[in-house]
């Protein structure tokens, strides 16, 4: 089990196609508060399309993730991103449309490739033997901490050096090359194996939320992100430390979380894995909770990048718990819907800091964010532990019927036959 397993030519068009799928993704937030910040009341309007945006992906994922066809996933895939890429290319070529116009390219651009992260991580795994399942989904997690590093500068510097729907188009440009590269890869990854009955949406909605408990931690972990994010300026603020300084912090957080995607994936960890996520969940909120309080700039530097490793690790270990809650035919809705859990998550913290800090400090606002995750993680846990002792039973059961099954009692003046083979088959 190391890393070699995963390095193969179709990995690296995969992670090529993951970068034209993704960064525009991680552009996108900032790049629209830059298209309308000249405009009058621009950051308020570049907040409310930031807003419609990640609307978009909370409410796209989950549904069109729950309509990807493992055997049509490529077809999928490929619509959706091919109409981020225009809504993309409508905002950077109408910049001063009316703002509700703006509004929904945001939201559709949001909305459209939502359920790309969802189908390309499963496509991910089926690439790889399943032996290295854990290292592929470290590879994504540096990968994707890799785009969230340089996407800030790449949206300021466009912005203000190019122009300002600049950013916009080199995101529409990305996701366009990612529905090419599609080609490059398998066009599925295998028939739907939940059954015919799984697969009416009811059912398939009974599978998804039976692992609630995945999505509650999930959420409660990008929460965390959201809370550094999102506050950090106003907490350097309060300690007289320059807001310039927000940039480099929060590129160390993203460096740390690579780092601690590469750690996860050099080897086997012990324990459940519900019991490490309540670890590195305690210690990512302990971190946070340290750069709040700390009133040293390097004290808040190192708290968050070692905060940035614990919270990458936790992701990982909540995406290998999907992988064993649900059925592989279901993998996909399942990482889409968590996805839209964790953007919810995102949003919601970062919408109780906000309206926080109209009437208490910073600090204060990241430790209330930090108690709303311990609970949320608490939640999960306490939902995860719950669902292992209902399944315990039933699998101790069904072990006990096959075993009886294969090993019938033969009758006669042999009596038992031992192992389920008689005598002479044991000859």
């Amino acid at each position: 089990m190391s890393y070699r397993d995963v390095a193969s030519r179709q990995v690296l068009i995969w992670s090529c196609t993951t970068v034209g799928a993704r960064m525009p993704v991680a552009m996108a937030p900032l790049a629209l508060v830059f298209l309308v910040r000249e405009r009058p009341s621009g950051y308020s309007l570049g907040a409310i399309l930031a807003a419609a945006y990640v609307i978009g992906e909370i409410i796209g994922a989950p549904v069109l993730g729950m309509r990807l066809r493992p055997d049509r996933a490529r077809v999928h895939l490929a619509v959706g991103l091919a109409v981020g890429a225009a809504a993309f290319t409508g905002l950077g070529v109408f910049p001063d449309a009316h703002p509700a116009v703006l509004a929904g390219f945001a939201c559709l651009a949001g909305a459209a490739p939502a359920a790309a992260t969802g189908g390309l991580r499963t496509l991910l795994t089926v690439l790889v033997p399943e032996r290295a399942t854990a290292q592929a989904l470290s590879v994504e997690s540096i990968l994707t901490a890799g785009i969230w590093a340089v996407s800030p500068a790449a949206v300021a510097g466009l912005a203000l050096g190019a122009a300002s729907p600049a950013p916009l188009f080199l995101g529409a440009a990305l996701m366009a090359s990612s529905v090419a590269s599609l080609w490059l890869l398998p066009a599925s990854w295998g028939a739907d194996d939940t059954g015919g009955e799984d697969r009416t949406s009811a059912s398939l909605l009974r599978l998804l939320t039976g692992a609630w408990p995945v999505y509650v931690t999930g959420a409660a972990s990008l929460a965390l992100l959201g809370l550094s994010e999102l506050v950090l300026p106003a907490l350097l603020e309060q300690r007289g430390v320059g807001v310039g300084w927000s940039g480099p912090l929060l590129t160390g957080m993203a460096v740390g979380g690579g780092l601690g995607a590469f750690v996860h994936g050099l080897r086997s960890w012990p324990g459940r894995l519900r019991t490490r996520s309540l670890v590195l969940m305690a210690g990512t909120s302990a971190c946070v909770t340290l750069a709040a309080l700390t009133p040293h700039p390097a004290g808040i530097a190192a708290a968050l990048v070692v905060g940035g490793t614990l919270q990458s690790c936790a992701m990982l270990t909540r995406n290998l718990s999907l992988r064993e809650a649900l059925p592989p035919g279901a993998l996909a809705a399942g990482y889409s819907l968590m996805y839209a859990a964790a953007g919810a998550g995102y949003a919601a913290t970062g919408s109780l800091a906000g309206a926080l800090l109209k009437a208490v400090a910073p600090s204060t606002a990241i430790l209330a964010g930090v108690g709303l995750t311990l609970v949320l993680t608490g939640v999960g846990w306490w939902g995860e532990a719950r669902r292992a002792g209902r399944s315990a039973p039933a699998a101790d059961t069904a072990g006990a019927l096959g075993s009886a099954a294969r090993n019938p009692v033969a009758s006669g003046p042999q009596g038992p036959a031992i192992g389920g083979q008689s005598d002479a088959e044991r000859l």
